[in-house]
Protein backbone atom coordinates (compact mmCIF):
# COMPACT_ATOMS: atom_id res chain seq x y z
CA UNK A 1 0.00 0.00 0.00
CA UNK A 2 2.90 2.62 0.84
CA UNK A 3 4.48 1.71 -1.98
CA UNK A 4 1.43 2.33 -4.43
CA UNK A 5 1.46 5.80 -2.98
CA UNK A 6 4.45 6.57 -3.08
CA UNK A 7 4.73 5.45 -7.04
CA UNK A 8 1.65 7.77 -6.97
CA UNK A 9 3.51 10.52 -5.44
CA UNK A 10 6.19 10.40 -7.97
CA UNK A 11 4.10 10.81 -11.27
CA UNK A 12 2.15 13.47 -8.99
CA UNK A 13 5.84 15.15 -9.33
CA UNK A 14 7.00 14.11 -12.96
CA UNK A 15 4.02 14.93 -15.05
CA UNK A 16 4.58 18.39 -14.75
CA UNK A 17 8.26 17.81 -15.86
CA UNK A 18 7.90 15.66 -18.82
CA UNK A 19 6.60 17.12 -22.23
CA UNK A 20 5.11 15.62 -25.32
CA UNK A 21 6.69 16.51 -28.94
CA UNK A 22 5.43 14.87 -31.72
CA UNK A 23 7.62 13.19 -34.16
CA UNK A 24 7.58 10.84 -37.46
CA UNK A 25 8.16 7.78 -35.78
CA UNK A 26 5.99 8.15 -32.79
CA UNK A 27 6.95 10.98 -29.88
CA UNK A 28 9.91 12.31 -28.02
CA UNK A 29 9.65 12.37 -24.26
CA UNK A 30 11.61 15.15 -22.99
CA UNK A 31 11.91 15.49 -19.38
CA UNK A 32 13.25 18.68 -17.23
CA UNK A 33 14.47 21.12 -16.70
CA UNK A 34 16.96 19.87 -13.70
CA UNK A 35 19.41 22.12 -12.02
CA UNK A 36 22.98 20.90 -13.30
CA UNK A 37 25.84 22.76 -11.14
CA UNK A 38 28.90 22.32 -14.05
CA UNK A 39 32.17 22.49 -12.99
CA UNK A 40 33.15 24.89 -16.02
CA UNK A 41 37.18 25.80 -16.00
CA UNK A 42 36.94 25.68 -12.15
CA UNK A 43 34.23 28.17 -11.74
CA UNK A 44 30.84 26.64 -10.57
CA UNK A 45 28.15 27.48 -13.61
CA UNK A 46 24.08 26.14 -13.27
CA UNK A 47 22.87 25.09 -16.40
CA UNK A 48 19.31 23.75 -17.02
CA UNK A 49 19.37 20.31 -18.13
CA UNK A 50 17.20 18.14 -20.26
CA UNK A 51 17.05 14.69 -21.59
CA UNK A 52 14.98 13.36 -23.88
CA UNK A 53 13.39 9.95 -25.09
CA UNK A 54 12.42 8.48 -28.33
CA UNK A 55 9.31 6.51 -28.17
CA UNK A 56 7.38 4.47 -30.63
CA UNK A 57 3.98 5.04 -28.53
CA UNK A 58 2.04 8.46 -28.64
CA UNK A 59 0.36 8.55 -24.84
CA UNK A 60 0.03 11.73 -22.83
CA UNK A 61 -0.64 9.36 -19.84
CA UNK A 62 2.66 9.60 -18.48
CA UNK A 63 1.87 7.10 -16.14
CA UNK A 64 1.58 4.92 -18.51
CA UNK A 65 4.58 5.36 -20.42
CA UNK A 66 6.63 5.66 -16.66
CA UNK A 67 5.79 2.32 -16.05
CA UNK A 68 6.81 1.22 -19.34
CA UNK A 69 10.15 2.05 -18.73
CA UNK A 70 10.78 -0.35 -15.80
CA UNK A 71 10.26 -3.08 -18.47
CA UNK A 72 12.28 -1.42 -20.58
CA UNK A 73 16.52 -1.55 -20.78
CA UNK A 74 17.41 1.61 -20.99
CA UNK A 75 21.30 1.76 -19.19
CA UNK A 76 21.89 -0.49 -22.85
CA UNK A 77 19.88 2.55 -25.29
CA UNK A 78 21.66 6.14 -25.66
CA UNK A 79 19.34 9.02 -24.66
CA UNK A 80 20.36 12.51 -25.51
CA UNK A 81 19.82 15.88 -23.55
CA UNK A 82 20.66 19.23 -23.57
CA UNK A 83 22.28 21.87 -21.28
CA UNK A 84 20.41 25.31 -21.52
CA UNK A 85 21.79 28.30 -19.63
CA UNK A 86 19.90 31.64 -19.48
CA UNK A 87 16.57 33.00 -20.74
CA UNK A 88 16.84 30.61 -23.43
CA UNK A 89 13.09 31.13 -24.76
CA UNK A 90 12.72 34.58 -24.76
CA UNK A 91 16.52 36.27 -25.11
CA UNK A 92 16.79 38.01 -28.46
CA UNK A 93 20.29 36.03 -29.94
CA UNK A 94 21.45 32.60 -28.45
CA UNK A 95 24.01 30.47 -29.06
CA UNK A 96 23.58 26.83 -29.73
CA UNK A 97 26.09 23.73 -29.96
CA UNK A 98 25.08 20.11 -31.64
CA UNK A 99 27.51 18.29 -29.70
CA UNK A 100 28.05 14.57 -31.20
CA UNK A 101 29.23 12.39 -28.59
CA UNK A 102 32.33 11.49 -28.36
CA UNK A 103 33.57 8.71 -26.27
CA UNK A 104 37.33 9.35 -26.31
CA UNK A 105 37.57 12.74 -26.61
CA UNK A 106 35.21 13.99 -24.11
CA UNK A 107 35.70 11.70 -21.35
CA UNK A 108 39.17 10.20 -21.81
CA UNK A 109 40.46 13.65 -22.88
CA UNK A 110 42.27 12.33 -26.62
CA UNK A 111 44.14 14.63 -28.21
CA UNK A 112 43.36 12.61 -31.78
CA UNK A 113 40.23 14.69 -32.10
CA UNK A 114 38.83 18.02 -31.29
CA UNK A 115 35.72 16.93 -29.57
CA UNK A 116 36.74 17.91 -26.11
CA UNK A 117 37.86 21.11 -26.86
CA UNK A 118 34.63 21.44 -28.98
CA UNK A 119 32.50 20.58 -25.69
CA UNK A 120 34.25 22.76 -23.24
CA UNK A 121 34.33 25.68 -25.28
CA UNK A 122 30.95 25.98 -26.74
CA UNK A 123 29.69 25.72 -22.53
CA UNK A 124 32.31 28.48 -21.85
CA UNK A 125 30.93 30.58 -24.99
CA UNK A 126 27.75 30.10 -24.25
CA UNK A 127 28.35 31.26 -20.29
CA UNK A 128 30.17 34.44 -21.95
CA UNK A 129 27.11 35.20 -24.29
CA UNK A 130 24.59 34.70 -21.42
CA UNK A 131 21.98 32.42 -23.16
CA UNK A 132 21.95 29.43 -25.33
CA UNK A 133 21.78 25.33 -25.37
CA UNK A 134 24.36 22.36 -25.86
CA UNK A 135 22.69 19.97 -27.59
CA UNK A 136 24.78 16.45 -26.80
CA UNK A 137 23.17 13.91 -29.42
CA UNK A 138 23.87 10.03 -28.46
CA UNK A 139 23.81 7.61 -31.50
CA UNK A 140 26.56 9.78 -33.35
CA UNK A 141 29.79 8.31 -32.26
CA UNK A 142 32.03 8.32 -34.57
CA UNK A 143 30.02 10.43 -37.20
CA UNK A 144 27.13 7.48 -36.54
CA UNK A 145 29.45 4.25 -36.91
CA UNK A 146 29.52 3.90 -33.36
CA UNK A 147 32.45 3.14 -30.60
CA UNK A 148 33.23 -0.54 -31.57
CA UNK A 149 33.27 0.78 -35.45
CA UNK A 150 35.51 3.83 -34.41
CA UNK A 151 37.88 1.63 -32.85
CA UNK A 152 38.36 -0.03 -35.58
CA UNK A 153 38.30 2.80 -37.53
CA UNK A 154 41.43 4.15 -35.72
CA UNK A 155 43.39 1.27 -36.50
CA UNK A 156 43.32 1.72 -39.87
CA UNK A 157 44.29 5.52 -39.33
CA UNK A 158 47.20 3.65 -37.10
CA UNK A 159 47.81 2.38 -40.48
CA UNK A 160 47.56 5.31 -42.93
CA UNK A 161 43.93 5.81 -43.99
CA UNK A 162 42.40 9.20 -43.11
CA UNK A 163 39.20 9.69 -41.12
CA UNK A 164 36.42 9.12 -44.66
CA UNK A 165 38.73 6.63 -46.37
CA UNK A 166 38.68 4.25 -42.58
CA UNK A 167 34.99 5.05 -42.51
CA UNK A 168 34.10 3.81 -46.20
CA UNK A 169 36.55 0.74 -45.80
CA UNK A 170 34.61 -0.65 -42.98
CA UNK A 171 31.37 -0.25 -45.21
CA UNK A 172 30.42 3.33 -43.87
CA UNK A 173 29.26 6.31 -45.08
CA UNK A 174 31.55 9.58 -44.06
CA UNK A 175 28.94 11.05 -41.96
CA UNK A 176 25.60 9.13 -41.05
CA UNK A 177 24.19 11.70 -38.05
CA UNK A 178 20.85 12.85 -38.18
CA UNK A 179 19.82 16.18 -36.38
CA UNK A 180 15.83 15.87 -36.60
CA UNK A 181 15.23 15.00 -32.98
CA UNK A 182 17.57 17.48 -31.65
CA UNK A 183 15.82 19.99 -33.78
CA UNK A 184 12.25 19.27 -32.57
CA UNK A 185 13.28 19.38 -29.23
CA UNK A 186 15.04 22.74 -29.92
CA UNK A 187 11.93 23.94 -31.12
CA UNK A 188 10.33 23.07 -28.53
CA UNK A 189 12.32 25.19 -26.16
CA UNK A 190 12.97 28.09 -28.54
CA UNK A 191 11.04 29.76 -31.76
CA UNK A 192 13.42 32.85 -32.06
CA UNK A 193 16.62 32.35 -34.29
CA UNK A 194 19.40 31.12 -32.68
CA UNK A 195 23.22 31.10 -33.25
CA UNK A 196 24.98 27.64 -34.30
CA UNK A 197 28.42 27.20 -33.33
CA UNK A 198 29.76 24.58 -36.21
CA UNK A 199 32.19 24.04 -38.32
CA UNK A 200 30.16 21.60 -40.54
CA UNK A 201 27.78 23.09 -43.12
CA UNK A 202 25.96 19.88 -43.00
CA UNK A 203 24.70 21.05 -39.62
CA UNK A 204 23.71 24.40 -41.24
CA UNK A 205 21.68 22.62 -43.77
CA UNK A 206 19.81 20.49 -41.57
CA UNK A 207 18.52 23.33 -39.36
CA UNK A 208 17.37 25.48 -42.60
CA UNK A 209 15.52 22.32 -43.94
CA UNK A 210 13.89 21.93 -40.83
CA UNK A 211 12.72 25.58 -40.72
CA UNK A 212 14.42 26.91 -37.66
CA UNK A 213 15.67 29.88 -38.20
CA UNK A 214 19.13 31.19 -37.84
CA UNK A 215 20.78 34.02 -37.06
CA UNK A 216 24.28 33.14 -37.79
CA UNK A 217 26.91 30.79 -37.22
CA UNK A 218 30.25 31.12 -35.03
CA UNK A 219 33.45 28.97 -36.01
CA UNK A 220 34.71 26.42 -33.27
CA UNK A 221 38.55 25.20 -34.45
CA UNK A 222 40.89 25.16 -31.14
CA UNK A 223 43.13 22.60 -29.64
CA UNK A 224 45.44 21.43 -33.17
CA UNK A 225 48.58 19.60 -32.05
CA UNK A 226 50.66 17.26 -33.66
CA UNK A 227 47.92 14.64 -33.09
CA UNK A 228 44.77 15.65 -34.70
CA UNK A 229 46.07 18.13 -37.25
CA UNK A 230 45.60 15.37 -40.16
CA UNK A 231 42.27 15.01 -38.81
CA UNK A 232 41.09 18.06 -38.55
CA UNK A 233 42.54 18.86 -42.04
CA UNK A 234 41.06 15.80 -43.21
CA UNK A 235 37.57 17.70 -42.33
CA UNK A 236 38.32 20.46 -44.01
CA UNK A 237 39.26 18.82 -47.02
CA UNK A 238 37.81 15.74 -47.52
CA UNK A 239 34.59 16.15 -45.12
CA UNK A 240 33.48 19.76 -46.32
CA UNK A 241 34.10 21.67 -43.20
CA UNK A 242 34.09 25.57 -43.33
CA UNK A 243 37.73 26.20 -43.09
CA UNK A 244 40.37 27.89 -40.38
CA UNK A 245 43.59 29.78 -42.15
CA UNK A 246 45.39 28.32 -39.36
CA UNK A 247 44.85 24.91 -39.53
CA UNK A 248 45.03 24.95 -43.34
CA UNK A 249 48.12 26.74 -43.32
CA UNK A 250 49.99 24.86 -40.94
CA UNK A 251 52.03 22.13 -42.79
Amino acid sequence: MTEMKLESKAVSILKDKIELIPSAEGAIYLVGPIKLPVNLYEETVTFQWYCWLNCDEVAEDYEKIIEKLSDMNLAEMQQSSVLVYGDFAEAEDALIRMHSICHTGDIFGSKRCDCGFQLKQSMQRIVEHGTGALFYLANHEGRGIGLFSKAMAYILQENGYDTVEANESLGFVDDSRDYSDAIQVLKALRTKPVTLMTNNPKKLAAMEQAGMQLSGRSALWGDVSEFNEKYLKTKIVRSGHLGDEEICSND
